[in-house]
């Protein structure tokens, strides 16, 4: 029989006078795998906060059950300066090296990477570190809030398989809702001050919710009927003394008449781009083109030829180079070799995370995206910028707003939003979605799907990509290729890819990782490289982390542009680092 593991009672919890809970009660059982949606800030971190007594509640109570071992996917860094994979498992877990070893297998981190610093390894394998910390603790149920927020496709599959196999219950946040619909069974709205648990995935959930939404509708429709037939009655003949008393009557029947109050429906979020024109023949050709910096090359013979039109996503682990080749394409770096070339009359439009720091910060958000839109060809009436803002979450006086006064989250929104406004018939976007919820990634996506122009995008949030790509470009291993059979099959590829990785890895036939015979000169030297870049790596994903707090909480032009200095040395240092891995064995 399934057991109540986490009891939620009357919960109250406000910011300000914001109330982001008001009386919200649920029961968790062990066996629950349960998706969390609903919009951005209506509680979904707050509640994993609360459960983790990260965060007091202002009235209510959440209670355990004695049987539970809860265990989360820590969101800030729990390691110690310098020290290495294996003896932070140890120290984190109270495990023996061997077990800590067997787990750590299973997230394809090989004898080598368990040695490494962690502080040096990028953000993907730091968190299937975290992951196998997490397990090594033996838990029943796991809280995991946005666990696939920056991680490659191959570290999201390996957090699917690892969940699938979970003997537990769980609950995520997420705003993937590929991931969700992979690895949940039931979904947990947190909407409104209150808390809904239903017994079906999200996609269910979603048909459900609708389905209430229309009978509400048509009861309202039917009601509004009602209450103008009886509102003529009264109009018609209040005035007369014969009908005076049924006139009275039917006024209060219509007081009684009250309609059903609809929550705001995700279906109706809706973006519309504007329209650029629409051209036929090669928007982009490669030739030979090697991509990389100054004394170190990221990838090589790079041969590609893109039709006008196309949505292309490009796709890699972290640190393989997708940024690199965006931004050489885009003119942001110079090739190493070769050329690229775009077509006849074609506009550029970069959309990348740090560049809010060029926003100037006097500029209100409609002052802003006015500038965006006359930058661009043709006539957009205001009316369209600012349905175009609502959308990206600038809604009623937010619109009124100076750009310095917007946190780090919304000043990208806004440049994406700027963006769309200029008709650019190229996009180039890198990781678009981020700060948007699923429901505003999906609207996103349709806007997309009828885009006019050539789109490239990275992105890890796979129903967008899915959703959006008509090709894949994968950046791997110092080549780039072209996959024209479509995003699915890409996926298929790289599972088949982890599976034989895992199978492998956790047989003992090799730990995950094939050594490689080199001279004893050479393997120092590179070794003496590697220790020299996870020193670096460290001191600038130190940096890093620490602009980007403070740009979440207010905006400085200095520390953007830092950032985004930091932001490219860090590519740098994390492709070297995994190339000269690569090459010790």
């Amino acid at each position: 029989m399934p057991r109540t593991f986490i009891t939620v009672s009357q919960i109250h919890k406000h910011y300000g006078s914001n109330a982001i809970f008001d009386g919200a009660s649920a029961e968790i059982r062990d066996d629950h795998r349960l998706a969390v949606i609903g919009r951005n800030g209506a509680g979904k971190s707050t509640l994993c906060r609360m459960i983790l007594g990260e965060e007091e509640i202002d009235a209510g109570r959440i209670t355990m059950h004695g049987d539970l071992r809860l265990s989360y996917l820590e969101q800030h860094d729990p390691f110690h300066e310098g020290e290495s994979v294996n003896d932070f498992l140890m120290r984190y877990s109270g495990q023996p090296d061997w077990r800590c070893g067997k787990l750590a297998a299973r997230m394809l981190l090989g004898a080598e990477i368990l040695s490494r610093a962690v502080s040096s390894l990028s953000g993907g394998f730091q968190t299937r570190v975290k992951l196998a910390a997490m397990l090594l603790k033996e838990p029943n149920f796991l809280i995991l809030d946005e666990p696939t927020n920056y991680l490659d496709l191959t570290t999201v599959m390996l957090l699917e398989d690892f969940l699938r196999s979970f003997d537990g219950g769980y609950l995520i946040v997420s705003h993937d809702r590929e991931f969700l619909k992979r690895t949940c069974t039931s979904t947990m709205d947190v909407a409104n001050g209150e808390i809904t648990i239903y017994p079906g995935d999200v996609e269910k959930w979603l048909a459900y919710r609708e389905g209430q939404m229309a009978q509400a509708a048509h009861a309202n429709a039917g009601l509004e009927a009602r209450r103008k037939q009886l509102q003529d009655f009264v109009d018609r003949n209040k005035a007369k003394a014969s009908k005076a008393t049924q006139a009275a009557s039917k006024v209060k029947m219509l007081e009684k008449l009250q309609p059903i109050e609809i929550e705001h429906s995700a279906s109706t979020v809706s973006i519309t781009i504007p329209k650029v024109e629409s051209r036929t023949g090669t928007a982009l050709r490669v030739q030979g083109l090697s991509i990389g910096y100054p004394g170190k090359t990221v990838a090589t013979g790079i041969e590609l030829e893109i039709e006008r039109g196309s949505r292309v996503a490009v796709i890699g682990d972290n640190g393989q180079g997708k940024t690199t080749f965006l931004a050489t394409v885009a003119g942001a770096l110079k090739p190493l070799a070769g050329s690229f070339k775009w077509g006849f009359d074609i506009r550029v439009g970069t959309y990348a995370q740090h560049v809010y720091a060029a926003i100037d910060g006097k500029l209100t958000v409609m002052n802003y995206l006015q500038k965006c839109a006359d930058s661009g060809p043709g006539h957009t009436p205001t009316q369209q910028i600012q349905d175009l803002a609502g959308s990206f979450l600038f809604r009623g006086r937010d619109i009124e707003k100076h750009v310095k006064v917007l946190s780090g989250g919304e000043r990208s929104r806004l440049c994406l939003a700027g963006l769309l406004l200029q008709k650019c018939p190229v996009l180039i976007l890198d990781e678009p979605t981020n700060h948007l919820d699923f429901e505003t990634v999906e609207a996103l996506a349709e806007a997309l799907q009828g885009y006019d122009g050539t789109l490239f995008f990275t992105s890890h949030d796979r129903t967008f990509v899915k959703l959006v790509s008509t090709d894949v470009v994968e950046v791997r291993d110092g080549s780039v290729a072209l996959y024209g059979d479509g995003y699915d099959n890409y996926v298929y590829r790289i599972q088949e890819r982890v599976r034989a990785a895992s199978a492998e890895a956790t047989s003992g036939k090799g730990g995950g990782e094939k050594k490689v015979e080199r001279p004893r000169d050479d393997a120092n030297k590179l070794r003496g490289r590697l220790k020299q870049l996870e020193r670096r790596i460290a001191e600038l994903d130190g940096e890093k982390k620490k602009l980007e707090k403070k740009l979440g909480d207010a905006y400085d032009h200095a520390d953007g542009e830092r950032l985004s200095v930091v932001l490219e040395e860090l590519e740098r240092c994390e492709t070297e680092w995994v190339e000269l891995s690569e090459k010790i064995g």
